[in-house]
């Protein structure tokens, strides 16, 4: 498994399974299998509501913990008991450890969460910290007045919304990018039919989506793909083994219309949405 280095000098792996929406015995078992077929990050979430199933997923899985990166995000609800809620956490994912937390959402009291969260990665609770959906106005901001950098920012990204421009400011503070809906969810059909896209899976005998996700990889992004299906979960972490040219990297890149489907915290329609 190829990985990145974080700022803090920590190693994270560049695919990992993402959970959003996985729930009950399917989530338990999607985590299980994943782990299985070689996969040694989990993403999940309090607000996925699922961490619970993903601990046991993990645990059935009879590996040890300590080849794992488990991920997690504090909700923006939780962010005035943040410590609350990262030991429920680890409580529910059966660990006394996490490798990286972050910070769900730039809304509500997010500072006195990053400063909670800050005095557990102190305490050696956490391994790394990092934010979810913070644009770069937020990003610099939060940089500016606290002492952790951010280790991570998690946001939507994929062929149709690149993030270039973010990546920019995200590379320029050292913090590492990584991609939720890195195969563009109702975009999905869409990408994977693309004439530049079917051209490259015929060339290199892979499908759309593994050239896709190796492209997001190749540009350094970690990416979390998620299936409950067994030969999808196969076919998401059999990414490597070829490179893409750099010409058939700027074709891809091309394609970019920078345009997020769910990631717009700087839009009030779906900020109000979300405070529902």
């Amino acid at each position: 498994m190829k990985t990145i280095t974080l700022n803090n000098g920590i190693k994270m792996p560049l695919l990992g399974l993402g959970t959003f929406k996985m729930a009950g015995e399917e989530c338990a078992h999607s985590v299980r299998m994943a782990i299985e077929t070689g996969y040694r990050m989990i993403d999940t979430a309090e607000g996925y509501r699922n961490e619970e199933q993903v601990g046991q997923g993990i645990a059935e899985s009879g590996v040890d913990r300590k080849e794992l990166f488990i991920v997690t995000k504090v909700n923006f609800r939780s962010f005035e008991n943040a410590r609350e809620a990262v030991l429920s956490s680890l409580k529910k994912l059966r660990t006394d450890y996490l490798d990286l937390v972050l910070l769900h959402w730039p809304f509500g009291n997010y500072y006195a969460a990053w400063r909670e969260l800050e005095k557990l990665h102190a305490e050696g609770v956490l391994r790394a910290i990092g934010v979810s959906n913070f644009e770069p106005d937020r990003l610099i901001d939060l940089v500016s007045f606290n002492k952790v950098v951010p280790a991570v920012n998690q946001i939507e990204t994929h062929l149709f919304c690149q993030r270039q421009v973010e990546r920019k400011w995200m590379e320029k503070y050292n913090v590492s990018p990584m991609a939720y809906a890195p195969l563009g969810q109702a975009r999905r059909s869409e990408m994977f039919t693309l004439p530049e896209v079917t051209a490259l899976a015929k060339k290199y005998g892979r499908t759309p989506a593994q050239i896709l996700l190796h492209f997001l990889i190749q540009l350094g992004i970690i990416v979390i793909p998620k299936s409950v299906h067994e030969e999808r979960i196969k076919e998401n972490f059999n990414v490597f083994g070829f490179e893409l040219t750099e010409t058939e990297m700027e074709t891809l890149r091309a394609l970019d219309t920078a345009t997020p489907m769910v990631g717009t915290p700087a839009k009030p329609e779906k900020v109000e949405m979300f405070m529902r």
